[in-house]
């Protein structure tokens, strides 16, 4: 798993690195010392998992967490910390864990044993101001255009300020690219056809017009019908 440390203590956070490198298969992919640094990196980086100190300047690793879980794709959050009692805010805030410092390696190793390396949540869409996480089996397509990407969704049509690129790579094999411009919801695809002039096309539940496919696709949206 890739890991981001934040804590405002630099032996703090080379003490966990340590930790964390000894550990097979995980891996500290950057370090920040606060609350800003941690989201800027998280945006940057897109880690599994946050390591996160409570006590920090400017905000603090609550209002922090709180911050992270609206990313579009969240990081699992394990509060590393020297106060006990922030323990019941820390998991109304979304943690998976809460450890004490000094951390050992043997908790250290169980805590991140219980985050399971998952898709995020669903996706962080915008429509008219409001801002809402929809289920990824709510989707029906996405559809590039300029620098925001149109979700259509069983509620509406949403907007959201990413790349198809990362999304496919991020959802696969869930969410099938179609066209260079569309992503398909394969639980929704329900028909590939040609029609007179030898075009492809998909058909999708809930989507009133059917969708242009690449030729050079076609063999990967036949595939993923045949699966079921």
């Amino acid at each position: 798993m890739n890991i981001l440390v934040v804590d405002d203590e630099p032996l703090a956070r080379a003490r966990l690195r340590r930790l964390i490198e000894a550990l097979p298969g995980h891996v500290c992919i950057g370090e920040a010392a606060d609350g800003v640094q941690a989201l800027a990196a998280c945006q940057q980086l897109r880690p599994q998992v946050v390591l996160l100190d409570i006590r920090m300047p400017g905000p603090d690793g609550l209002a922090t967490a709180r911050t992270l879980a609206t990313l579009p794709a969240p990081p699992a959050i394990v509060f590393t910390t020297a106060y006990a009692e922030f323990a019941v805010d820390a998991f109304d805030a979304g943690a998976v864990h809460y450890l004490l410092k000094p951390v050992s390696a043997q908790r250290l190793a169980q805590a991140l044993a219980r985050v399971e390396p998952a898709a995020p949540r669903g996706l962080l869409l915008t429509r008219g101001g409001q801002t809402q996480r929809v289920a990824l089996a709510d989707v029906l397509y996405l559809q590039a255009d300029a620098k925001y990407l149109t979700v259509h969704t069983r509620q509406g049509e949403w907007l959201l300020e990413d790349s198809l690129a990362r999304l496919e790579h991020l959802y696969a094999p869930q969410l099938l690219r179609i066209h260079r411009a569309v992503l398909v919801n394969v639980q929704h695809l329900n028909a590939l056809q040609r029609d007179k002039h030898g075009r492809l096309w998909v058909g999708v539940t809930g989507v009133a017009v059917a969708l242009a496919v690449s030729r050079r696709l076609a063999a990967s949206v036949q595939h993923a019908l045949e699966r079921g």
